[in-house]
């Protein structure tokens, strides 16, 4: 039995961190090949960032959307069929980006890749943590998390010496790939014991209007909050921000974004093994909101004269807010069988959703009078504060058996 579990577990976990791969490849790829692309679709160069952020609100709806559909699909059909059928459509989506001609047709196909991706790390996630022993699993997700930070890295070397339609290419072909990886792939007992079962599954209504699942996965999302105020505002603004501390030489916006990705697949490693050392989910979270509250101070007002200083303040947020993956392992604990999908693949897209949604609005709003570091400051320091009073009131999962379901 044991050796029947392990054979099922090796391929879930080689087709889940090789999705990650492609996932943070596309990811990444986005923000470095932005500029170009846009450049070479006759944007004018007053009017990329307006329309490359617009591009980025389209993927991040896209990511939203599809975080709802296939977490319905993933606890109504499985969790194969989310991890198929995202793959098929980010990789289709992918590799037509290298042929468009428009930014019409970029936006169409960027809302569609966010779409495609919204599914692939949640279902992930839900189908090792369901197929691995109570007590290991985080180990499994740090292994698919290890390989997701090559595929950052990838991204960011593909990106800055190749064509920015090659690079499209490649990630939809690396995808194809998966796609064949996935047939050798089982679907969890766990799962296959709750489809035997008269229950609701993958109502999404449910989750969200039902007090207690919807005040628990309310304060899930909430832990997220720093994860994208640090990508969104701090890294992807990094010229205004090098500027506004008086560097001389500005950093490579694209390296910028590779260094904090890297760092956050570093960080996931290490939030992993802090939680396994403790045995706790809330204790690893807490401590990795810690270091992202130093790491925006940091970042903010410690003076730095070149490049590489600023390098280093972007491997330290990185780091901080690394804890994405425990988060959306620690989601999976908190919900049964029959509703672990839904909010497992959800969670990670409302918490991106945060930024066009919450984030951005709030930060936009008081950069007139505050200034834009003062803004950052408090946009930032608030967004810390908020999840470690939430995290006060979620129980700790650390080690909980999964094979069981929600009641409604």
């Amino acid at each position: 039995m044991a050796s029947h579990k392990n054979l099922s577990l090796l391929p879930a976990i080689i087709v889940s961190s090789l999705g990650y791969f492609v996932d943070l490849y596309d990811l990444l790829l986005f923000s470095v090949v932005r500029t170009t692309s846009l450049a070479d679709l006759g944007v004018g160069q007053d009017n990329i960032l307006n329309v490359g952020l617009n591009l980025l609100n389209w993927m991040l709806i896209g990511m939203m959307s599809g975080g709802i559909v296939w977490g319905v699909l993933g606890d109504k059909k499985g969790r194969l069929s989310v991890l198929f059928g995202s793959i098929f459509i980010y990789s289709v989506a992918n590799f037509l980006n290298g042929y468009v001609i428009s930014v019409d047709q970029y936006r169409i196909l960027r809302f569609i890749s966010g779409f495609g991706l919204a599914g692939e790390l949640g279902a992930g996630v839900t189908l090792i943590s369901e197929l691995m022993k109570p007590q290991k699993r985080g180990y499994g997700i740090m292994l698919v998390t290890a390989v997701g930070m090559f595929g950052a890295a990838f991204a960011a070397y593909i990106g800055q010496h190749y064509d920015w339609r090659f690079a499209y290419k490649l990630g939809g072909a690396m995808g194809s790939v998966l796609l064949f990886l996935r047939i050798s792939v089982k679907e969890s007992s766990v799962f296959k014991n709750a489809m035997a079962k008269e229950v609701t599954r993958g109502n999404f209504l449910n989750l969200i209007t039902r007090k207690h699942q919807a005040f628990k996965f309310a304060k899930l999302i909430i832990l997220g909050l720093p994860i994208f105020f640090v990508i969104g505002i701090l890294v992807t603004s990094t010229l205004e921000f090098a500027k506004e501390f008086g560097l001389q030489t500005l950093p490579a916006t694209g390296i910028a974004v590779m260094v904090t990705y890297i760092s956050i697949s570093i960080g996931d490693i290490l939030c992993t093994v802090v939680s396994q050392a403790l045995r706790s989910r809330k204790k690893a979270v807490l401590i990795f909101l810690l270091v992202t509250l130093f790491g925006i101070l940091f970042y903010l007002f410690y003076p730095v004269t070149s490049p590489f200083g600023y390098y280093i303040k972007c491997a330290l947020l990185g780091i901080g807010v690394g804890y994405l993956s425990i988060l959306v392992t620690f989601v999976a604990e908190n919900f049964g069988t029959n509703n672990r999908a839904t909010a497992t693949i959800a969670a990670p897209n409302f918490i991106r959703g945060l930024l066009p949604i919450a984030i951005s609005p709030v930060f936009l709003f008081l950069k007139p009078s505050l200034g834009l570091i003062s803004s950052a400051a408090v946009v930032g320091i608030v967004s810390v504060i908020i999840p470690l009073i939430t995290l006060l009131f979620l129980e700790e999962r650390f080690g909980i058996h999964l094979d069981w379901t929600d009641s409604f």
